[in-house]
């Protein structure tokens, strides 16, 4: 036989509720720790949802889905490679020929008339010698060290990112299958539809937001490349990175591009400023529009409020999955909210 309950007094009750709120700070600890894994799965998730599409089409076209995502997967490998051939040898190329350049800069510096007298007046090249050798260096073999870490940590979070992706793009069938089997039978057709409808919505956004960022890189190349501006390549594949995030990506492309040109000439960079405005106001008045009317379903105040909040929120990654999430919303209290709240 049980014996005697515990007496349900205050001391107790305050007992069980200070454990309950010790509790609830470990889980909030433990979230806050583990953020940036939580943030790495949603993003495989998201790209796996927003690849899927171009699966299915090949899929579609009569190959075996490990056929389909194997392609699939190593065209976005490709891309990931020629992004890095594109980008890495300019910048490497003009960092050697800075550190080339800069012995010859000391010497003309030292056979200056003006700064050998006040050389001879304050002693300012052994000064200078100095804080090179005692400060600068040591800053800058730390600066080197800590870009190193931040490159190869760049690198491990790139191919966990790919990693999950292709588990995520394997697995996607069976993982929702799984979680309808979590809403109750009476609710799992109508819950299967939506959720279908959301994931194409969201797979439409990912893809048609990675064909607007190709059009502009296209378009950019081509156009740096009839004015004569070094790296166009490199250049216009930077505006297409950039021109994937919500609101402010196209401009912050066009702010790096045409301060690129700007080193190389004043009218390159007049030149290329004229022609990132008008882009952006065909891009966001034409082509935006036409290519994401099929994807996500979303009145362009609510998708401007959402990419805010979103980035306010989780930075560069919280705008890119706003946009999709707030979609999903607007049809579920389109299809769901609404026919209750007209039938109450």
């Amino acid at each position: 036989m049980p014996g005697r309950p515990f007496g349900r007094g205050p001391f107790l009750f305050g007992l069980v509720g200070g454990l309950g709120v010790l509790t609830a700070i470990a889980i909030a600890q433990m979230v806050v720790a583990s953020l940036s894994v939580i943030i790495l799965v949603v993003v495989a998730m998201f790209l796996a949802v927003g690849l899927n599409p171009a699966v299915e089409a090949l899929q579609r076209a009569g190959l075996a889905r490990r056929g389909a995502i194997s392609i699939v997967f190593a065209g976005v490998i490709v891309g990931f490679v020629l992004f890095g051939l594109a980008v890495v040898p300019p910048v490497s190329k003009e960092l050697t020929e800075f550190v080339a350049a800069v012995p010859g800069y000391v010497k003309e510096l030292s056979n200056h008339p003006t700064l050998r007298s006040l050389d001879a007046d304050y002693q300012i090249l052994p000064k200078l010698a100095g804080f090179v050798t005692d400060r600068l260096a040591p800053s800058l073999a730390s600066g080197v060290l800590g870009a190193g870490l931040v490159v190869l940590d760049g690198l491990f979070t790139t191919v966990t990112l790919l990693v999950l992706m292709l588990y995520f793009l394997g697995s996607l069938h069976t993982i929702k299958a799984y979680l309808l089997r979590l809403v109750p039978a009476s609710r799992r057709e109508r819950t299967a539809a939506l959720s279908e409808q959301i994931l194409d919505g969201i797979g439409g956004y990912v893809a048609g937001n990675v064909l607007i960022s190709v059009i502009a890189g296209v378009v950019a190349w081509i156009f740096l490349s009839v004015l004569g501006v070094r790296y166009a390549l490199a250049l216009a594949l930077v505006v297409a990175l950039t021109d994937l995030i919500p609101l402010v990506g196209a401009t912050i492309g066009a702010v790096l591009v045409t301060g690129v040109a700007l080193l190389q000439s004043l009218p390159l960079g007049i030149a290329c400023a004229v022609f990132f405005v008008v882009y952006q106001q065909i891009e966001n008045y034409l082509i935006y529009p036409r290519v994401m009317k099929r994807s996500v379903d979303v009145t362009p105040a609510v998708t401007v409020i959402a990419a805010l909040v979103g980035g306010a929120l989780l930075g560069i990654v919280g705008a890119l999955l706003a946009i999709p999430v707030a979609a999903a919303i607007a049809l579920i209290i389109r299809e769901i909210v609404l026919p209750r709240q007209a039938q109450s």
